[in-house]
Parts: C-alpha cells; structure tokens; sequence
C-alpha cells in the first residue's frame, strides 16, 4: 500500500489493457478517467500519428511530459498513460510523486493478438511481431518502478480492478 493515493497511474506496454482497465477502475471509484494519449490528441490538435509524422517523436514526448505533470496536479483520477511514458526519468518520478502506479503486464502472443489491426500506433508501423519484439526487448525493465504489477491476461477487467483496489488500499463501494 502507498500512502499517496490522490490519483491511480496506468501504465505499461501498448496492449496490456490500460485504457479498459482504468476506464472500469475510475466507473467503480467514481473518480474521472483521464487517458494521456487522448489529452495530448486535444492539446495538440492533431492525432498521435500525424504528431509523428510531422513533428517526430521527440516533440510528442515532450508533450506527453507536459500532459503528464498538468494531468497529475489533479487528484481523484485514473490516469492512462501511454506505453512509453515510462522512457524519461521525470514522468516516472512524476508517476511516483503523483499517485500510486500500477504496471499492466501481458504475454507477448497476447500483446500481439490485441493489437492486430490497430492503425492508430506510429511506433509499430512496418512489421508489428519484429517491432512488437523489439520494443518490449528495449522496455524489458522499464514498468519495474510501479508499486503494483498484474499480468492481464489472467484475470478479467472485474477482477483486475478489485484485485487494483485492494492492493491499493481503496475502499469499496457497492
């Protein structure tokens, strides 16, 4: 149990159920879900994709960062981030310092089965499998700081939440 629970943080790799499992997690807290990816979307005025493609990765990382910390200052929110996130050292301390994060892990035949036919992820444009591989290879360690890791493929969206609420503390509500 952490004792700053003003907000719960999602992450992990692109696949793993982080926008499901926070929007249910949020429903049964009555808190507001906030997905990271969407609000940079809003901010930025353009999709994920086309921020890659005429601004680069950096420039969306940067502001991903910015969301980050504006989103964070808030309290009673289940926030979603997106998988890499985690790369910068800031948006991890800012996770840490922001609420209580929980890393949603899955195999990777599982990751693969869920993203099939997703247009709407720049990073894995080319070869999906090779760039799947590749990139969970580069990310091995990087979901390792969360106070609280659950592989999702072994349980449903139900029982990933309860199991979300108790590790965290968070009182039941019918």
């Amino acid at each position: 149990m952490h004792a700053n629970k003003r907000n719960i943080v999602m992450i992990g790799f692109m696949g793993t159920g982080k926008s499901t499992v926070g929007s249910a997690l949020a429903d049964r807290l009555g808190w507001r879900f906030v997905d990271t990816d969407a609000a940079i979307v809003e901010r930025e005025g353009r999709t994920i994709p086309e921020l890659f493609e005429e601004k680069g990765e950096a420039y969306f990382r940067d502001a991903e960062t910015a969301t980050l910390a504006d989103v964070l200052a808030g309290s009673r929110q289940v926030v979603s981030t997106g998988g890499g996130a985690v790369l910068r050292p800031a948006n991890r301390d800012a996770m840490l310092a922001g609420g209580f994060v929980v890393a949603l892990t899955a195999p990777t035949d599982v990751l693969l089965a869920r993203l099939r036919g997703d247009a709407n992820r720049p990073l894995l444009a080319g070869d999906k499998e090779e760039r799947v591989h590749r990139l969970l290879a580069e990310r091995k360690n990087a979901y390792d700081f969360a106070h609280l890791v659950i592989d999702t493929s072994r349980s449903n969206v139900r029982e990933t939440v309860e199991s979300i609420m108790e590790k965290a503390g968070l009182p039941r509500r019918p």
